[in-house]
This record gives C-alpha cells, structure tokens and sequence, in this order.
C-alpha cells in the first residue's frame, strides 16, 4: 500500500503537470516527434514509439528490482533509505515519525483515490478545468 500510495502521488502530479501543458523541450525521438505532440493521458500510449515504452518498461522494472525494495532489517515496511541521501528522519522521536508514517499513508490512499478519479474522467471526457 506504501509502494502504491507513493506511486500515486508522483501520477497526480504528474498529470496535473502534463494537464497544464508543461512539457520537456526537445524530441521523444530521432524521427523528430516532439515531447509537446504527444497528448495527455491515456492517448500518449498509442502516440509514443514502441522503443520509448520498451524505455519506460525497463526503467520502471530496474527501480523494481534494484532501487526501491525493502532495506533487509529496515525499521519498518517502506523504509528506503540507503544513507545516501539523510533527511534526518532518526532526529525525530518515535510518536513523530508514527504521526508522519501516517501522513504518508493517508496522502498516498487520497492520491490513489485521485489518481482514479482523474482517469475516469478523462475516459468520459469531462474536463479537469471547468471553464474548457
């Protein structure tokens, strides 16, 4: 659920980025397609070329498999940490860092629960802005 909500969180923003037209300059590809012509959501996957997904597939299974996985004897599920990177969570005494495990968990149910939302009506095609 951790893994999830995390996941999620990083989807809303990212399609609220993409939503608000925001996109990396330059090409997706040698043929010259650029980042802003593919479109938003669920119609980029027919727009992007077959080697950018085979890209993120392989991207996304290396995180998987190498980065983000349980430290063995982690404090507790979801604990990432590598010493590579210290945000001074050991600072914290034990009811902060419960009160802030679950934060995170709540923000990532709600961004699940976002994420899903933002899907569903892109299918029906409401638009996220109310104006359009």
């Amino acid at each position: 659920e951790i893994k999830h909500g995390r996941i999620s969180m990083l989807a809303v923003v990212g399609y609220l980025v993409a939503e608000a037209g925001i996109r990396l300059p330059g090409n997706i590809d040698m043929s010259g397609t650029t980042f802003a012509s593919i479109p938003n959501g669920f119609a980029a996957i027919n727009d992007i070329p077959s080697a950018g997904l085979a890209q993120l597939v392989a991207f996304i299974g290396v995180l998987e498999l190498a980065v983000m996985k349980d430290i063995t004897g982690g404090e507790f599920v979801g604990d990432f940490r590598n010493d590579a990177f210290d945000l001074g969570w050991d600072t914290f005494d034990e009811e902060t860092q419960m009160s802030k495990r679950a934060i995170e968990l709540n923000q990532g149910r709600a961004a699940q629960m976002g994420i899903l939302a933002l899907m569903v009506h892109e299918q029906l095609g409401v638009s996220l802005i109310p104006s359009v």
